[in-house]
């Protein structure tokens, strides 16, 4: 939808911005004193994005992997937002609650589950709908920072099913034990040179 702006209006856009201070992961009622080693072999930490996970591409959700998960650890919860986009608050691109504690996800799978997942519920994105919501930045408004936000956590209630932002705030206060973060990047409009694949990131 946002590729269809102008590039002089995404520029004039430009300064609009969520702002980083809002993403979750920097919450202080959802700080926790462990590190998840976050990472993809799609992308390295602050590297570029490639198109196929974008609204310019297939847009399908890119491959992850973590370790580092604390003991005592019950609920692992992905959140991935978007603090750059010229809205009030971070857009949320991607909720997933009840990952394996040991695992990974592998590309695409992201994806709408209807509130019949079996261990893990994918929740809604900005658009109020299921699964992966691909980056669409405004054309010209310069570059977008992609947070892969992971919070394991301790004991306690569940959201309800496909759950958005705001319930799974809710239940996550003051159960998060550790998190991870791990950031891609993505603009139209501009030069934005690819890094190297397979570095990751802890927050």
């Amino acid at each position: 939808m946002l590729e269809h702006l102008p590039h002089w209006l995404g520029k004039a856009l430009s300064p609009l911005r969520a702002g980083a201070d809002k993403l979750v992961i920097v919450r202080p009622e959802l700080a926790g004193d462990g590190v998840i080693h976050l990472a993809s072999p799609a992308f390295a930490n602050g590297a570029r994005l490639p198109d196929r996970f974008t609204a310019d591409g297939e847009g399908v959700s890119p491959p992850l992997f973590w370790t580092g998960v604390p003991e005592g650890t019950e609920r692992l919860v992905l959140i991935v937002e978007d603090p750059d986009a010229p809205t009030p608050q971070p857009m949320v691109h991607a909720i997933v609650w009840g990952l394996p504690l040991s695992g990974d996800l592998k590309e695409g799978d992201i994806r709408p589950d209807e509130g019949e997942a079996l261990g893990e519920d994918v929740g809604r994105n900005s658009r109020f709908a299921e699964g992966w919501l691909p980056p669409d930045p405004p054309n010209g408004h310069g570059e977008h920072n992609y947070a892969f936000q992971l919070f394991a956590l301790g004991a306690g209630p569940e959201p309800g099913e496909n759950p958005g932002r705001g319930e799974v705030l809710r239940v996550m206060e003051g159960r998060v034990l550790a998190a991870g973060l791990l950031t891609g990047t993505y603009s139209r409009g501009e030069e934005a040179p690819l890094g190297p694949v397979g570095a990751g990131a802890v927050a």
